[in-house]
Parts: structure tokens; sequence; C-alpha cells
């Protein structure tokens, strides 16, 4: 392993596409990111009491084109802005709504993120079955936290009611679209 220049920012891996370039293009890569993130809540089919929307989608994207540092510190950036009250979030921002039924969910996302950028790293791109893998436990690991936390605010059965079973045949969709894009994202990084 290639030590990594002192100037070099941590959340910035060596082994990422982002190698070799810019610092405007890596911090514009966590900006994009978060963008992505934020658009992708506002893209949504109301549900109660977790909203359908394409974040996970999306968050399994971050992590499968950035790796796992910088996919992390993009979504751990994404919950600051939301945090401080940009709108960023399906419902809008603050600190509050990390406490919501979307909550768990939400927290959910940093994992996902983290695993799946760091099996993209180690080649989980370079065939069909290791990107399956890799994303169906990215997403597994978003709606294990979400459901944690509905079993807590609403009880287990109506945890798994309204926090799971609507979302299945949605989730297969967007893994299978996960699945297709994800060896483009990493093409010749690996």
């Amino acid at each position: 392993m290639t030590p990594r220049p002192l100037s070099e920012p941590a959340i910035f891996p060596t082994t990422s596409w982002l190698a070799g370039r810019s610092r405007a293009a890596r911090w514009g890569s966590l900006l994009i990111g978060t963008a992505l993130l934020a658009l992708s809540a506002h893209i949504a089919v109301p549900f109660w009491p977790v909203p359908m929307s394409m974040q996970t989608l999306v968050v399994l994207l971050i992590g499968f084109a950035m790796g796992a540092r910088l996919g992390g510190a993009t979504v751990l950036a994404y919950f600051v802005e939301g945090a401080i009250g940009l709108p960023v979030f399906h419902g809008g921002g603050g600190i509050a709504y990390f406490a919501g039924p979307t909550g768990g969910y939400l927290i959910g996302f940093l994992p996902a993120a983290l695993l799946v950028g760091a099996l993209a790293e180690r080649g989980a791109t370079r065939s069909l079955l290791r990107t399956a893998a890799a994303a169906l436990l990215g997403d597994v690991l978003i709606f294990a936290c979400g459901l944690a936390w509905l079993a807590i605010t609403f009880g287990p059965a109506k945890g798994l009611a309204f926090g799971l079973m609507p979302f299945l045949p949605a989730e297969a969709v967007k893994l299978a679209l996960a699945i297709a894009v994800a060896p483009l994202l990493w093409r010749g990084r690996g």
C-alpha cells in the first residue's frame, strides 16, 4: 500500500477515481454527492410513516463511486447540511429530523456508504455476484437501522408492516439499478 502524502486529506482515498485529481474536483465531488442525496430525498412517493425516496439508490451509488472514505464523508456532510436546517431531507431540515420516523434510515446511510465503498475498493464491481452482494448488504444496513428505530418508536410489528413490506418491490428495482450502474462507476479504477 502506497502511503498517502501528508498534505492529502484523509477522506480522499488513493484507490479512488479521484486520486490524482485537484482538490477542487474532490471537494466538488463531495458537494455533488450531497446535492444528489438532497435531490433524491425530494423524489419520493408519500407513505406513512416513512416516504419512499430514491435515497437508498443514491447512497449505494455514492459508496460504489467514491469509495469508503469519501462516500462516508459525503453522507456526513449531507447530515451536517440537514442538521443546520438546509432543506435537504424529504420534509425539510433541522436536527430534530433525526428523531423522526426516518431518522434510523438516515443513520443507516453512513454504514451503508462505508461498507459499499470499502467493498468497491476491494473489487466488488468486478463481478455481477460481488456487485449484487455489496449492494444488497448496503441496503440491508440501511433498512436494519431504519427498522430498529421504527421498532423503538412504533413497535416491531408496525415497524415491519410500514417500514419494510411496502418498500420491497421498489427496493428490488433500485438494487437492480445499482447493480447495473456500479461497474460503470468503478471501471478502470481497481
